[in-house]
């Protein structure tokens, strides 16, 4: 491994990473908790329509060439209803909170402080932004779900050195289809919130 660079992708930068960036998606949320089974083409259009919206950041984490980890982040006011609704129903108007969608990086790469840099990137983007609030949701697994690997650390710890905190009671669902099913089913997300 390499020096590890973190950078913003816009325009034909990140247009020319739209595949790197489905493959990177789909390989990471593969593992659990969120078990993925993957669809190339609904993140090719998910990835460009993340980047038709205004004020949105794509960080980067290029090994060389290679991106082995991304992080995305976007105005609330730009998201879909499904995200958007409960946030703003919690007394948050969407006007001043900054979404940050996923954070994924390739396993041999955690460890080496890139998580935190990618939340550096998004809280600085936020700011740019005149956001107050910056706010993600993450997937909900009881403890004691079946696929569950035995050496699993949920995230939490990580989240809360970062000032982030679980908005009690407030949730929404997404539907995606889990490892060996055909159909997509709804999750529960939790959102997490800080003051930035």
């Amino acid at each position: 491994m390499g020096e590890i660079e973190i950078e913003r992708l816009s325009g034909a930068d990140l247009e020319a990473a739209t595949d790197d960036l489905a493959r990177l998606r789909i390989a990471v949320f593969a593992e659990y908790p969120y078990l993925y089974s993957g669809d190339a083409e609904y993140e090719r259009a998910y990835l460009r329509e993340f980047a038709a919206e205004p004020g949105s950041v794509l960080i980067a984490a290029k090994d060389g060439s290679a991106i082995i980890g991304a992080a995305t982040a976007s105005p609330m006011a730009g998201q879909k209803a499904e995200f958007r609704a409960p946030v703003e129903a919690a007394g948050y108007p969407a006007r001043d909170v900054f979404y940050f969608g996923e954070s994924v990086l390739l396993p041999e790469y955690r460890g080496r402080g890139i998580g935190h840099a990618f939340f550096d990137a998004r809280e600085a983007a936020a700011r740019e932004a005149g956001a107050t609030w910056a706010c993600f949701c993450a997937v909900v697994r009881a403890d004691d779900h079946p696929k569950r690997p035995a050496d699993h650390r949920p995230l939490d710890a990580f989240w809360r050195v970062r000032g982030y905190t679980p908005l009690p009671g407030v949730t929404t669902t997404f539907d995606w289809a889990e490892h060996g099913k055909a159909e997509e089913t709804a999750h529960t997300m939790q959102f997490w919130m800080a003051e930035r």
